[in-house]
């Protein structure tokens, strides 16, 4: 007779090792339930398309154009990485996501240590969004935030980082980061603030313009702001220990 208290099913070892990750891991386990269940509400993309040719308009853009009322969407010049200052380059990923050549689209540690920090002061003092992440939100989704979009941002993200090399994440990247009004990509706003190209500008030009990132609206990089010159300085100390891996 059967053990009333014994399961007439065995678990394979797949699932076994699905289980022990799920509770050895529970902030990562529960975060990628959650993302996945919004699987099948994501739109078509063509990501792979973003590694041979840049992306030409975003869905920022797209939202800026409407939030002006505009009947066109604001112009920018794409521009090839190897023609982005490696000053720039190195700089932005020193302070918008120090680990970016090492995770595969989420940087758990630095996620959780932000949830953490928002948590305690009962608001949005710290991000945790990788270049990776950034670049789903601006290409794909508008700045309104809720829990579906960050689910879905998610799920773009690891689509990214598994379809695009990290070149082509970073190339994209600089493209479209938005530097104020109608301003969108490295090559127009080192035109519109520095009156050069992208590869000409210098480590003090290239810091001013990485230090206004996360609030382009507001800064301006060749303004004498103590939000930019500080942020600058932390960049301009910190972008040697980044290596440029592609």
């Amino acid at each position: 007779m059967q053990d009333i208290y014994s399961s007439p099913f065995e678990l394979t070892a797949p699932i076994h090792k699905v289980l022990d990750y799920a509770l050895s891991h529970k902030f990562k386990a529960g975060v990628l339930y959650l993302v996945f269940l919004f699987y099948f509400s994501l739109p078509g993309l063509s990501i792979p398309l973003i590694e041979y040719r840049g992306n030409s308009v975003s869905s920022l853009m797209d939202q800026r154009a409407r939030e002006s009322f505009l009947f066109y969407y604001p112009s920018f010049s794409y521009v090839d990485i190897d023609n982005v200052s490696p000053y720039f380059l190195r700089g932005v990923v020193s302070m918008e996501d120090g680990n970016f050549f090492d995770h595969k689209g989420v940087d758990w540690k630095e996620l959780k240590k932000s949830m953490k920090v928002n948590t305690r002061r009962k608001k949005f003092a710290r991000g945790g969004s990788t270049i990776t992440m950034q670049l789903s939100k601006n290409l794909y989704f508008t700045t309104n935030k809720s829990f579906i979009r960050k689910a879905k941002e998610l799920l773009v993200t690891f689509r990214l980082e598994k379809e695009v090399s990290k070149k082509a994440i970073l190339e994209n990247y600089v493209n479209i980061i938005e530097w104020g009004d109608g301003v969108f990509g490295i090559q127009k706003a080192s035109r519109e603030y520095f009156k050069k190209d992208a590869d000409e500008l210098n480590l003090n030009e290239a810091s001013r313009l990485a230090a206004v990132i996360p609030s382009p609206l507001k800064y301006k990089p060749n303004t004498n702001s103590g939000y930019v010159t500080r942020r600058a300085s932390m960049i301009r100390a910190r972008y040697s220990d980044v290596t440029l891996d592609f």
